[in-house]
């Protein structure tokens, strides 16, 4: 499935952040994820994202409308078209020069937001029991369960030995 960049890109870093451990340096997390420009992040910064991470686990959890116009309103978000280097005309919803904190939070909430608003079943959180993690679903039939295939194969095998214990 296709999305646009906030639907998809913005709303899977809203995703890498909830799934990032307590300890992670936000700064190559934001860069292995393809943000740009992640430039410094301070300390405060860092536990600023951890703290909105937390925050987007929320929707992870209910999504609905009022979470996320809640992180919406939280953000600074002032819209606007950019062309920077070289690309398509696209939506930003913070200033450039904001601090990456700022940009961050604007960004995984639209994200969330058109997420939401185009295919709000896609955003998800694992099925297997005791897998804290989170999910957009970019399948094709929009079906996903589990946060990965091994998460499924493990509720999957459990099953089938369930089963297979059973007395005739």
């Amino acid at each position: 499935m296709h999305f646009n960049p906030y639907g998809g890109a913005a709303a899977e870093l809203a995703a890498r952040l909830v799934n990032a451990p307590p300890d992670h340096d936000p700064a190559t997390l934001l860069t292995d994820a393809g943000y740009k420009p992640v430039g410094t992040v301070t300390a405060r910064q860092a536990a600023e994202l951890r703290r909105w991470a937390a925050r987007l686990d929320e929707v992870f959890t209910t999504p609905g409308v009022d979470p996320i116009n809640a992180l919406l309103a939280e953000t600074t978000s002032r819209p606007y078209i950019s062309t920077h280097d070289g690309r398509e005309p696209h939506l930003h919803y913070a200033a450039e020069s904001a601090p990456i904190d700022e940009r961050v939070k604007a960004y995984t909430a639209a994200g969330l937001a058109e997420l939401y608003c185009e295919a709000p079943h896609r955003i998800g959180r694992c099925h297997r029991e005791q897998c804290p993690r989170v999910f957009v679903d970019t399948s094709r039939n929009g079906r996903r369960r589990f946060c990965s295939d091994r998460c499924a194969n493990r509720v999957n095998v459990a099953r089938h030995r369930a089963r297979s214990a059973r007395p005739a």
